[in-house]
């Protein structure tokens, strides 16, 4: 089939970019998503604010203002906005859409009219996606789609080298890492003074013997530090639709603790995978347990280790087809 895919945002990326750290998460499931179905024969083009071109046997990305109605493809995806797809001829028309957008705000950003033109099945991103979206936005259908993870999670080798004294917190410091930070200085460092949280720099938290800034240059060292580290934290976020940060650290058997808001609750298998807590003490609680208790930690670890692979693109990647097809 000829597929293509549509994004206007402002961020400039292409395949090229597929392991900067910059990337976020729709951006990294694009190039992914892209990638998986060129290998199943498939001839895919991205349209997108790349600042260069690129035209080859392996891919076709070009800029987004290069696009136009004479194109003719058997499917065209969009990301997020519904007026891409006035400008594309195509069979078939979806939206995947990353939040729980209301309809005054789709109204004020002046979609509603491409809606109604071009009629596209929305792709959510999970349940709790489903769930909380407008059904007013999904009266031309819509369905949940598989998301992955980058294959250099999953084909690192894990290490026995664990830091037993540290946990990590790898989301945007937007996904309630104040939270975080409230209960780590309240609840966990009083009762387990050897703690300490690895986290994502923000200009909030002050660095100090008990919390450290990641350094955010690369994939691998990202990998690095899930690698040393006890315990994945993640309080969760109401628009929180899937969490990749969570996922990546369920590939690298770190059990996870979490409050379990927004899509957290289903990164996480409560008492298999990690812990789901219903309030700040309880969250506590489970993280010093998982520090302490080796047998606990020892037994969610080993069923982390029996899922190891079970999310990966190139299913993800049939599920989509079965969506679109």
């Amino acid at each position: 089939m000829k597929i293509c895919f549509l994004d206007n945002t402002r961020f400039k990326y292409s395949y090229l970019d597929k392991h900067s750290p910059l990337l976020r998460g729709a951006e990294t499931i694009l190039i992914n998503l892209t990638e998986n179905l060129k290998m199943l024969g498939h001839e895919v083009t991205v349209f997108n604010n790349c600042s260069d071109d690129i035209d080859n046997n392996s891919s076709n990305w070009f800029n987004i203002k290069n696009v136009n109605k004479q194109m003719n493809f058997d499917i065209a995806v969009a990301n997020a906005d519904m007026r891409l797809l006035d400008t594309i001829t195509a069979a078939k028309k979806f939206i995947i859409s990353y939040s729980l957008q209301s309809i005054e705000k789709f109204l004020r950003k002046g979609q509603l009219i491409s809606y109604f033109k071009n009629k596209p099945t929305i792709l959510l991103i999970g349940k709790y996606h489903m769930k909380n979206r407008s059904k007013l936005l999904s009266l031309f259908g819509s369905k949940i789609i598989d998301i992955a993870i980058d294959d250099l999670f999953l084909n690192t080798k894990l290490t026995n080298n664990i830091d037993s004294n540290l946990a990590i917190f790898t989301s945007r410091p937007d996904r309630n890492l104040d939270i975080l930070i409230k209960i780590w200085s309240e609840n966990i460092l009083p009762n387990f003074k050897n703690a300490k949280l690895l986290t994502t720099p923000t200009e909030t938290v002050s660095q100090s013997s008990n919390i450290i800034f990641r350094k955010m240059d690369s994939q691998e060292n990202l990998i690095k530090d899930l690698l040393r580290s006890k315990v994945f934290l993640a309080p969760g976020h109401k628009a929180e639709l899937f969490c990749l940060a969570a996922e990546e650290a369920r590939e690298l058997c770190l059990p996870t603790v979490t409050l379990g808001i927004g899509s957290l609750s289903e990164r996480v298998t409560h008492e298999k995978t990690g812990f789901i807590a219903k309030n700040n003490k309880d969250f506590a609680d489970y993280t010093i347990e998982l520090f302490k208790n080796k047998d606990l930690w020892n037994s969610i670890r080993a069923n982390l280790i029996n899922l190891r692979g079970s999310s990966n693109w190139k299913s993800s990647t049939k599920v989509f087809l079965d969506s679109v097809s």
